[in-house]
């Protein structure tokens, strides 16, 4: 490897590193309310999943805007434009809160939605008391997603990840009183975890405010200078390159949440089973997040600066370190799945010897699943960097539901491989993804608009 590729590997490494950090952080916050909640009964427990997951999918989509920040910022930063930083930044504030407070509404209504989608009454009850409460923090959800997006692409990583961290902790000791009724507090139980996430959400954004606005060399960005003033041009180019992105976000959800419902049908081993696999996962895919979202901002950067050069050799770069931590978790996958599994069962319960086997099978095609997750994670982070959502989001769409989903149901069920064959219909449609998108990538690279 030639001495650039060895620099940009260490450029990203360095900038990825804190991110999969706060990627991992992010992913603990959502843990707590579940380990919380199933010390306090399962009803709620029930209910408090659910009503996670339909937060999450609305964040998902709404969060577009605040994901397409960082390109443009960085694409901002190589052009040396502080005005344009400052101008994207805060229409991208102005189009979180909007959809924060325009979604509210379907919060305040979930118990009849959750009802008619066949859910039972006392968990859709019970689900509706904490997206009321919860809901009011999809605003400073998608705010502080928008500020880390922000901070991320000026190179202030390590502040998104300490804060992640302190938002885990005060989560876990707020839940810990409002649920349970500790320290003098009153007992909530589901009100209680969504008052804790709640709170815990606009603490993170006034942190991340004030450290935007006040940090020694992000006052002379002047982030909240003026915020109220519509920027008409700036709005349209954080809407235009957003949406895409959170209908992407969408799409991807959607193909788990359907594998989801389709093991389902196979059974309880094989939806518990597929749980455990899908966390691990995950667990994996957040390595491969954190080096996409900084490749964004190392080729949005050299895309700005209108380095065709350096944008290629970091794409490279960035492709290669991502392909060679797969090889790293495909062994671990391959070799300890065993081990790996177990960590998630209670191995005494009679069940557990099945869901082993499966989980153990799953693993294995995790391995393959991996590669195709992080290779199309890390071609979509790179065509937003040279500002390319849309036909991704085509492309990303018909891979998941055109490829994957149909896969899955037909390894799945007519050809009857069950489980397993849900996975590999997953793997080929993530694989379809990351081929398609990758292609996209190269062909339209030395082409990117701020190099025209």
């Amino acid at each position: 490897m030639t001495k650039p590729y060895l620099s940009h590997t260490r450029a990203i490494f360095a900038l990825g590193l804190p991110l999969i950090g706060s990627h991992l952080a992010g992913m603990l916050l959502h843990v707590t309310d579940t380990v919380l909640m199933g010390r306090y009964g399962v009803t709620e427990l029930a209910a408090v999943t659910l009503a996670g997951s339909c937060f999450f999918i609305v964040f998902i989509l709404g969060s577009g805007f605040a994901q397409a920040l960082m390109p443009l910022v960085a694409v901002a930063v190589g052009k040396g434009d502080q005005t344009e930083v400052r101008r994207d930044a805060r229409m991208a504030l102005w189009l979180s809160l909007g959809f924060g407070l325009g979604i509210y509404p379907v919060f305040w209504t979930s118990g009849a939605w959750l009802l008619a989608l066949g859910q039972e009454s006392e968990v859709a009850r019970l689900a509706q008391n904490f997206l009321r409460i919860v809901g009011l923090g999809m605003v400073p959800a998608l705010l502080v997603m928008a500020l880390k997006s922000y901070l991320s692409a000026l190179g202030r990583t390590q502040v998104v990840l300490w804060v992640t961290l302190a938002a885990v902790l005060v989560n876990l000791a707020l839940g810990w009183m409002l649920i349970f009724g500790h320290w003098r507090a009153p007992e909530l139980g589901v009100r209680g975890a969504a008052l804790a996430t709640l709170s815990v959400q606009w603490i993170t954004f006034a942190i991340l405010a004030v450290y935007a606005q006040f940090a020694p060399g992000l006052k002379r960005f002047g982030l909240f200078t003026r915020f109220w003033r519509l920027d008409q041009a700036a709005l349209g180019r954080v809407f235009r390159l957003g949406w895409p992105i959170g209908v992407t976000g969408l799409a991807e959800t959607g193909l788990f949440a359907g594998a989801t419902l389709m093991m389902g049908w196979v059974g309880t081993v094989a939806l518990a089973a597929h749980g455990i696999a899908m966390q691990v996962a995950a667990l994996a895919f957040m390595v491969h997040l954190g080096l996409s979202n900084a490749a964004t901002v190392l080729v949005g950067r050299a895309s700005g600066a209108g380095d065709v050069r350096a944008l290629r050799q970091i794409a490279i770069a960035a492709i290669g370190l991502s392909l060679g931590l797969c090889v790293i978790g495909i062994a671990l996958f391959l070799s300890l799945p065993v081990a790996i599994i177990a960590l998630f069962l209670d191995t005494t319960k009679p069940e557990s010897p099945q869901i082993l086997a499966l989980g153990t099978r799953l693993l294995a095609l995790a391995a393959l699943f991996q590669l195709g997750d992080a290779m199309q994670v890390m071609a979509l982070g790179l065509l937003r960097a040279i500002r390319d959502t849309r036909v991704p989001m085509w492309a990303a769409a018909f891979s998941y539901w055109g490829v994957g989903i149909p896969a899955s149901v037909i390894l799945g069920f007519q050809l009857g491989y069950g489980a397993e064959g849900i996975w590999l219909g997953l793997c080929i449609g993530l694989l379809f993804a990351s081929t398609s998108l990758m292609a996209r990538f190269w062909a339209r690279a030395p082409h990117a608009p701020a190099l025209a």
